[in-house]
């Protein structure tokens, strides 16, 4: 790696760390993590917070990671390299937020990416590094990430404190509200936002971890899009519908701005319940996308005429793509926090926007370190098994080539996948965090494998 990518990835991360974040709370000193709710309730006081009209955050995250060697039977030309390799990636983000009128905020973030992917993303349906998912970049690339307006409309006189945050103002909101969000955001910024299964700047690293990994959620290939998304919010419950643009081609950086023939819709349905004191959340996530789209059986049907390997490229035409996922998450005490995840697709089309899952079950816990007198540290594990359609199987078995694979033949076997970290907090705003992932059956083959990886990520926040 050019030594300008160390030196600039560094001086981002001591800008992080130079931006002078008030403290809110003394109390903070006996538990760093606490929240204002937290630290008042100990306390037995009232929060005071002033309105918030302007806000500015920012982070900058480093990952580096080694795949060692591993055993393959054979290689195609989408294959995960079986020789040794090294990939890394850096963001850095500045996200400002301002307060316009009763309710409504705007949110723009300038964002900032470079990486080189293990073999160019492709050989596997649980990417390693979510951050380099679709746009590995070997030069540092400045577009704008985020866009949006949200305006919120309060339901009730009973209000709730919260914090200032990424696309969060500082104040007061209605317990029971509708909120709308329009522009240019990511699509996991509204859905299928879970706690503890969701960022890979300071969670697991995997896609398969980010959110149901068989979402082909509409986004373009850095994961952002157009859309609008309605909540309404009352308390413990939630419902969320959503309209976004899909990429013009298959994971491509270009949108297809012809909403009503192209788009992806999503409806979410979250509960909020308490277990044994402990709180926790249900949610239902079904999603519809349409788009012009190859259907595996389509392209087996072609091949079988004229012969050679099927092409999905070459049968695209109108088609819908339906699924569903669940998921749990549950806090067991104050240091330990589960979550699960169920997902489905129909999986009768190509991958458009997100990584070739068909199928997948996760589950992982994140546990935080005040047990070792280190409460800002936390360790986390999580396994996760990807899966195909029959149809979708045949189709790469065959020689076919896929958005992320294609290893010119298929021994088919779900893919298994187990990622453990350690994040230290070495100050308040730095945290670093080894990671290991353990990849059986990379790219659902049984003559491929297994893949390790080893990395270690960086990340400031302020």
């Amino acid at each position: 790696m050019p030594r300008i990518v160390h030196e600039t990835a560094a001086l981002a991360l001591v800008l992080c760390l130079g931006v002078s974040v008030p403290e809110q709370a003394a109390a903070a000193d006996e538990d760093p993590t606490a929240s204002l709710e937290e630290v008042a309730a100990a306390s037995g006081s009232e929060i005071s917070r002033p309105e918030e009209t302007v806000s500015v955050h920012g982070q900058s995250t480093y990952v580096w990671q080694y795949k060692p060697a591993f055993s393959a039977a054979y290689s195609g030309p989408k294959s995960l390299v079986p020789s040794a390799e090294h990939g890394y990636s850096w963001s850095a983000t500045i996200s400002v937020g301002l307060r316009l009128w009763q309710g409504a905020s705007v949110f723009l973030d300038p964002e900032l990416i470079q990486g080189v992917a293990f073999s160019d993303s492709q050989g596997l349906g649980g990417l390693a590094n979510a951050e380099l998912a679709k746009a590995a970049i070997a030069h540092p690339t400045i577009y704008r990430a985020r866009l949006f307006l949200r305006q919120e409309i309060a339901l009730g006189n009973e209000t709730e404190s919260v914090d200032s945050n990424f696309h969060q103002l500082a104040g007061l909101q209605s317990k029971r509200r509708i909120v709308v969000t329009a522009g240019n955001l990511s699509v996991l910024d509204v859905f299928n936002s879970l706690e503890y299964a969701h960022d890979p700047r300071s969670e697991y690293l995997n896609t398969a971890f980010a959110s149901h990994a068989s979402f082909d959620f509409p986004a373009d290939a850095r994961g952002y899009t157009w859309g609008a998304a309605v909540e309404y919010i009352d308390g413990d419950w939630a419902v969320r519908v959503g309209r976004f643009l899909q990429p013009l081609e298959p994971n491509g950086l270009q949108l297809d701005t012809r909403v009503l023939e192209h788009y992806g819709d999503m409806l979410e349905l979250e509960h909020g319940y308490t277990l044994l004191d402990n709180a926790g959340k249900a949610r239902l996530l079904v999603w519809r996308n349409h788009a012009h789209m190859g259907a595996f059986n389509d392209a087996l049907a072609l091949a079988d005429r004229t012969g050679g390997a099927p092409d999905v490229g070459q049968v695209r035409r109108e088609h819908a793509k339906v699924g569903a996922g669940v998921s749990l998450e549950q806090k067991i005490g104050k240091s330990l926090g589960v979550y699960a995840r169920g997902d489905w697709a129909d999986d009768k089309t190509e991958s458009y926007a997100f990584t070739e899952v068909g199928r997948s079950a996760s589950a992982g816990a994140i546990l935080k370190g005040g047990a070792w007198g280190r409460a800002m540290d936390s360790v986390g594990v999580a396994v996760a098994i990807n899966g195909l359609s029959t149809a979708h199987q045949q189709y790469l078995a065959r020689g076919g080539l896929g958005g992320f694979l294609g290893d010119g033949a298929l021994r088919y076997g779900p893919e298994q996948i187990c990622e453990v970290f350690y994040s230290l907090a070495v100050e308040r705003h730095l945290f670093v965090s080894p990671d290991f992932q353990y990849i059986r059956h990379p790219g659902y083959n049984r003559d491929r494998g297994p893949a390790r990886f080893y990395g270690v990520r960086v990340h400031a926040q302020f």
